[in-house]
């Protein structure tokens, strides 16, 4: 186990099962997704299963289980974003990536969550990267973000 991990699990010192999802966003926050490892550990530290850490995981669109991209992509797709055209936007974002919801492209570029709410149901349809909201998405609108990444980070690579 990597020494950060004891760390983290160190600022959780009575064990408790209320420690878990405040625990779990701790380390995702530090290692980007939960591996198998270290739900193994986390589930070790508080005699809780790993049957039941998936469980929990699993129920919250906030927790990842394998590594994302530079960009990950998180598409909204709500009752408000639905009806206001997240679908089309999804279709546009799977064509163009040529991946799928969970999905990383073979660049490493973007990866592609869809979410149930992100509770900014004012602003569908809406994307968020990497803690960047982009609101009221048409096409046209998705292609100039996906473009202006592109942009970007081949400037940065490329430097």
């Amino acid at each position: 186990m990597q020494p950060s991990i004891e760390l983290i699990l160190e600022k959780f010192p009575n064990k408790q099962r209320e420690d878990l999802i405040p625990l779990l966003q701790k380390i995702q926050d530090e290692f980007g997704f939960l591996s198998e490892e270290i739900i193994t550990r986390v589930g070790a530290y508080l005699s809780i299963s790993v049957n039941k850490i998936y469980g929990v995981a699993t129920f919250y669109d906030n927790f990842r289980f394998g590594p994302v991209a530079r960009y990950h992509i998180r598409l909204c797709h709500g009752t408000a974003c639905h009806v206001a055209g997240s679908s089309t936007l999804l279709q546009e974002l799977e064509k163009q990536l040529k991946i799928r919801s969970g999905e990383t492209d073979k660049e490493g570029l973007f990866s592609l969550e869809v979410v149930s709410c992100v509770g900014a149901c004012g602003l569908a349809p809406l994307i968020e990267i990497n803690g960047e909201y982009f609101t009221g998405l048409t096409l046209a609108k998705l292609n100039e973000v996906l473009d202006s990444i592109r942009a970007k980070d081949q400037t940065l690579y490329e430097s």
